[in-house]
């Protein structure tokens, strides 16, 4: 997809500048240009970050505000989410009382992440730790969508990346609330009971959904309206969000 790589540096830019008082992240300040060859500047610049050597704690702390994507097919089967109860009768799309933390434990590369239970978190990486991130995720979900919803986009659900450093600091890491590790909704075209069109892979993924594909490499090749459309969905989130056109 073209430009993607920039428009998510960008937005995770914003987002770790944002929540900064939340809790620390891994950025460190210096420009990549200046740590690789003259030959490799135009690969990274506006592309990459030189972050934090961390520790990468192998679970993913995901936030849900909405009942939406794999939370509303786990309810419909069970009620729950991730093992965390939810009242009777919610509907597709519908926002949550509160938002709740439903973790995920990190795959292998090439390997789709697992939804745990939080107890199952517990277990992995002790009890202190597991209720600091949810703590800390809860608290970065609901700042980030009280703001976006200033910008009228819905932040329905999103996931979040920590590590520690030498000292067992703990820090945001990776990328925060992107189009690639959230689910952004226009506000204007919300309606409970139905997925509004959204900024993300949403697109992509609903094409493939199409073909008769299973899942497996190599994936079908995209036609050039479905690359053109997402590059651009992509582009407007940033451009909604931040008030920032991609640099």
């Amino acid at each position: 997809i073209p430009r993607k790589g920039e428009v998510l540096n960008q937005m995770a830019d914003f987002w770790f500048e944002k929540l900064k008082h939340v809790v620390p992240n891994h950025l460190t300040g210096v420009a990549p240009e200046t740590v690789v060859a003259a030959d490799e500047v135009d690969q990274v610049k506006g592309r990459a970050v030189v972050v934090k050597r961390l520790e990468p704690i192998l679970v993913e702390a995901v936030v849900r505000g909405y009942l939406a994507g794999s939370g509303w097919k786990d309810y419909q089967a069970t009620g729950a989410v991730c093992g965390v109860e939810l009242p009777p009768g919610l509907h597709n799309a519908q926002k949550l009382p509160e938002p709740i933390f439903t973790p995920a434990a990190k795959a292998e590369m090439g390997h789709h992440d697992e939804n745990i239970t939080y107890e199952e978190m517990e277990r992995r990486i002790g009890t202190e730790l597991s209720r600091t991130i949810k703590e800390i995720s809860i608290k970065l979900y609901k700042e980030a969508a009280d703001y976006a919803a200033t910008r009228g986009i819905i932040i329905a659900d999103t996931k979040f990346e920590f590590g520690l450093d030498n000292h067992g600091q703990l820090y945001l890491m990776d990328e925060a609330l992107t189009a690639d590790s959230s689910r952004f909704w226009p506000a204007d075209q919300y309606q409970v009971g139905s997925n509004p069109p959204s900024f993300d892979k949403q697109f992509v993924r609903d094409w493939l959904e199409t073909q008769d594909w299973k899942k497996e490499p190599p994936a079908p090749k995209l036609p050039d309206e479905v690359i053109e459309k997402t590059s651009a969905k992509y582009q407007e989130a940033l451009e909604r969000l931040t008030g920032q056109k991609l640099a």
